[in-house]
C-alpha cells in the first residue's frame, strides 16, 4: 500500500538479535538499515560498527536478524532495564536506569546562536520530502552547528533520531560533540539516546520534558527548546 497526500505510510519491522527478538517499529519503511544500526546503538547493543558482526535482511517480511558481540548483550541484560509505556511510540525496549542515578559527566559543548538555528531548521523543513507531502512526519538531523550532516524523517520521531545515528554509525562518521535537530517533543526516550551517542546538544521548535532535562543535567548535554522562535529556551547543565 503507497500512502497519498491525505496519508503518510507505516509498516511494522522487525529486529532479532543474537537469535532473539528484540523490538518491533511501526516506521516508515526507508533508511531501514539505518533504523536498525541506530536502534541497537541507542540500546548499547554496539558502540560502533565494528560490533555489529553482521546485519542480514528478512527477503520475503520487514524485518532484520542482528549478530552483535555478545558483550553488548551483556550489557544491556546487565542493566535490568523493564519494557514501559513510552511517551512518544508506545511500549519500547528502551527503559532508562534511574536518571537521577546517572554519573555527573562535564558538559559536551555549546550550542551555536539562535539565529543559526532557523537556518538550521530551515534546511530541514525543506529537505522533508514526507513532510511536504503530508504534512504527518517527523523529522531529525544530525549536525555540526553549520550544515546538517544526516537527515531523516520518520513516522515515529524516535525511529527518525535513530535513523541518523544510524547513518553515522554506518559512514563511520564522529557523532561524539555533534548536535541533533528534532521536530518534535524532546522525550526522556529521546534525551537518552542522545546522551549514549555523546551529543553536545538537541534542539527541538517544541520542549523538552522534565525527565529529559534531568538525563541532559547528568550527562552534560544542553537542551534547546523553543529553537526557532528567536529567543530560544537554553538549558544548560548546572556546573
Amino acid at each position: 500500500m503507497q500512502a497519498d497526500s491525505a496519508m503518510v505510510e507505516e509498516w511494522p519491522v522487525w529486529l532479532e538479535v543474537n537469535g532473539e527478538p528484540a523490538v518491533t517499529w511501526m516506521c516508515t519503511p526507508d533508511q531501514l538499515e539505518e533504523l536498525a544500526v541506530g536502534w541497537l546503538h541507542g540500546e548499547g547493543y554496539i558502540a560502533s560498527l565494528d560490533d555489529l558482526i553482521q546485519l542480514r535482511p528478512c527477503a520475503p517480511d520487514l524485518g532484520f536478524w542482528a549478530d552483535v558481540k555478545p558483550e553488548g548483550v551483556a550489557q544491556v541484560k546487565g542493566e535490568n532495564r523493564k519494557r514501559v509505556l513510552a511517551s512518544g511510540c508506545g511500549a519500547v525496549a528502551t527503559m532508562l536506569a534511574d536518571p537521577n542515578a546517572m554519573t555527573h559527566t562535564p558538559a559536551r559543548g555549546e550550542p551555536p546562536p539562535a539565529d543559526t538555528f532557523r537556518t538550521l531548521f530551515k534546511q530541514l523543513f525543506s529537505s522533508g520530502v514526507r513532510y511536504n507531502e503530508t504534512g504527518g512526519i517527523h523529522a531529525a538531523a544530525l549536525t555540526d552547528g553549520a550544515v546538517l550532516l544526516f537527515h531523516s524523517e520518520d513516522i515515529g520521531r524516535h525511529n527518525a533520531v535513530d535513523k541518523v545515528i544510524g547513518a553515522a554509525v554506518i559512514a563511520r562518521t564522529p557523532i561524539v560533540g555533534r548536535g541533533l535537530l528534532v521536530t518534535g517533543r524532546i522525550s526522556a526516550e529521546l534525551a537518552f539516546k542522545a546522551a549514549r551517542a555523546g551529543l553536545a546538544w538537541v534542539a527541538t521548535p517544541s520542549v523538552p520534558s522534565t525527565l529529559a532535562g534531568t538525563i541532559a543535567q547528568r550527562s552534560g548535554m544542553v537542551l534547546v527548546g523553543r529553537a526557532v522562535s528567536g529567543a530560544p529556551h537554553v538549558h544548560r547543565p548546572e556546573g
